[in-house]
C-alpha cells in the first residue's frame, strides 16, 4: 500500500468527505431513478416519449415571428405495449444508471483514499478503467436498446393501424457521443494513477 507523508488538512478532509458523500448520494439517486422507471414502464398504461415526424405544432400557427413549428417528440400513453419493449426501455435507463453508479463508487473510493493519504491504491487504476468501459457501453447500448424498444412498440401498433408509421418513426437511433469523451478522460485518469503508483514506488526505493 503506497501512502503519502502527510495527512490532508481539516478543510481538505471536510471537502473530500463532502465530495465522497455527494458521490454516494448521486449513486443512490440513480438507483431510485431506475426503480421509478420500472414502476412507470410496467404500470397498466405507461407513458413513453416517442419520436415523431412530419407533425406540425398547430398551436403556434399565426404567432408573429414564427415561420413554422414542428414536433420531434410526443408523450404517448399506451394501453398494453409489448413486454419485451418495456424491458428494452427499462434498460435504456438502467444501463446508463449502472455506469453512473460505477463512477460514483470510484469517486467515493478516491475520496476515502485521499482522506487516508493513500491516493495511489492499486485498485483505483482498474476501477477508473472499468468505469470508463461501463460509461461507453452503458450509454451507447442504452440508447440503442431504447430505439429498438420504441421500434417494437411501433411495429406492434402498425399490425392493426398501419397509418401510425406516418407519424411515429419505425426505427430512429440517435446517439449522444459526449459520454464517450468522458470515458476517454476516465481512461486517462486510470493511466495517471497507474503511472503515479509506479513513480512513487520507484521514488521510495531510492530513499
Amino acid at each position: 500500500m503506497l501512502t503519502i507523508g502527510t495527512r490532508p488538512s481539516l478543510a481538505d478532509g471536510i471537502a473530500l468527505g463532502l465530495i465522497a458523500t455527494g458521490a454516494v448520494s448521486v449513486g443512490i439517486g440513480a438507483i431510485v431513478a431506475v426503480a421509478q422507471a420500472a414502476g412507470a414502464l410496467f404500470s397498466p398504461s405507461p407513458t413513453v416519449p416517442m419520436p415523431v415526424h412530419d407533425v406540425d405544432l398547430a398551436a403556434l400557427d399565426g404567432v408573429a415571428g414564427i415561420d413554422a413549428a414542428t414536433v420531434e417528440t410526443a408523450l404517448v400513453t399506451f394501453t398494453s405495449p409489448p413486454t419485451g419493449a418495456r424491458w428494452l426501455l427499462l434498460l435504456e435507463t438502467a444501463l446508463p444508471a449502472l455506469a453512473t453508479i460505477a463512477l460514483c463508487a470510484v469517486v467515493w473510493w478516491l475520496g476515502v483514499s485521499l482522506i487516508r493519504s493513500r491516493p495511489f491504491r492499486a485498485s483505483l487504476g482498474w476501477m477508473f478503467g472499468a468505469a470508463a468501459c461501463l460509461l461507453i457501453a452503458g450509454t451507447l447500448f442504452g440508447q440503442l436498446v431504447g430505439g429498438i424498444g420504441r421500434a417494437e412498440i411501433v411495429r406492434d401498433l402498425a399490425a392493426t393501424a398501419p397509418d401510425v408509421e406516418d407519424v411515429l418513426w419505425t426505427l430512429l437511433l440517435q446517439f449522444d457521443l459526449a459520454p464517450v469523451g468522458w470515458a476517454f478522460a476516465l481512461a486517462l485518469v486510470a493511466g495517471v494513477f497507474a503511472i503515479g503508483r509506479r513513480l512513487q514506488r520507484d521514488t521510495e526505493g531510492l530513499v
